[in-house]
């Protein structure tokens, strides 16, 4: 499945696509720090900068899902919540992106204050406006603890699908596509269908092992950076330049130096901005696995009736 994203950050969305085995497209991130990681990691997706002024058009029907987690300052608890008067209020830019780029998949994020600002005003008016442009929605609210996260993060979710409506014209390609190949190989149909269950679950399989591998992995190194760090600074040493020279940012740190011209600084602080505004893969990947699953009894569902 292909997969492009809007207000990108660090790429929580286009990782989870990644584990997924989905080919990223596109991103659309204005921030200098989150560009320069979406630039690292995923090199051949177009990188798109101020969505005010990006056309997206050159992608009609070429998306099969499409995600944003359009900017919550305005309606977030922490903020001045002044919605539809705050700059950032950008929904209406993301619709528009929609609306150009017709995915079958609309996968929007934003903080659970969106829900009771000005009464659920922008609540409701996400869904009606997804609806007129001929999706389902069904809205969810999925805290970042239910991927047993350390902290609650409860953020609200549109998961939108295209019903043919007046949306994304690659839903009536892909039906087209699917009944072609079930009456290509009707004769063959429980052959293809076992097969396609199978391959399937190994895909499944092994986008799980790979993110149960790469938690290890992150696990490990974390065990070692702490052993390193006990073993080599104690507490006396830590604190001795205090406060000139932070004792977190001894020895072995885990910054990464693999994002060329940026301070240490620079990257402490813009990571710690990035992670504080940033999706949490972890839940989007148990959301894609669902779409996922969905398609293929869509899939199957359709070469059933088709050889009755």
């Amino acid at each position: 499945m292909t997969h492009g994203s809007l207000f990108s950050g660090i790429g929580g969305f286009d990782l989870a696509a990644e584990w997924m085995g989905w080919e990223n497209k596109f991103h659309c991130e204005w921030n200098e720090f989150g560009q320069k990681v979406l630039k690292y990691y995923w090199p051949k997706s177009e990188l798109f900068t101020d969505i005010t002024k990006s056309d997206f058009t050159k992608y009609a029907d070429k998306i099969d899902v499409l995600t944003g987690g359009f900017p919550c300052q305005p309606y977030s608890m922490a903020g001045k919540r002044l919605g539809k008067e705050d700059d950032r209020h950008l929904w209406p830019e993301m619709l528009r992106a929609i609306r150009e780029v017709k995915p079958r998949w609309v996968i929007g994020e934003n903080v659970l204050g969106l829900v009771n600002w000005n009464g659920g005003l922008v609540f409701h008016e996400v869904q009606t406006d997804l609806e007129a442009q001929g999706y389902e929605v069904f809205p969810y609210v999925l805290p970042a603890c239910s991927v047993n996260a350390p902290h609650l993060r409860f953020r609200i979710w549109f998961v939108a699908h295209s019903n043919n409506k007046g949306g994304s014209t690659r839903f009536a390609q892909v039906q087209k596509e699917d009944g072609e190949i079930s009456e290509r190989n009707n004769d063959a149909k429980s052959c293809n269908t076992n097969k396609i269950n199978v391959a399937h679950t190994k895909c499944i399989r092994w986008n799980e092992k790979q993110y149960e591998d790469g938690n290890i992995k992150k696990t490990q190194q974390k065990e070692c950076r702490k052993k390193q760090f006990s073993r080599t600074n104690s507490s006396q040493d830590r604190w001795g330049g205090f406060p000139s020279v932070s004792p977190i940012h001894y020895g072995d740190d885990g910054i990464s130096d693999r994002l060329d011209s940026i301070t240490f600084s620079k990257w402490r602080s813009e990571s710690i901005k990035a992670g504080g505004n940033a999706i949490v893969p972890q839940v989007v990947y148990q959301i894609f696995k669902t779409i996922e699953l969905y398609e293929h009894k869509r899939a199957s569902d359709s070469t059933s009736s088709s050889s009755m």
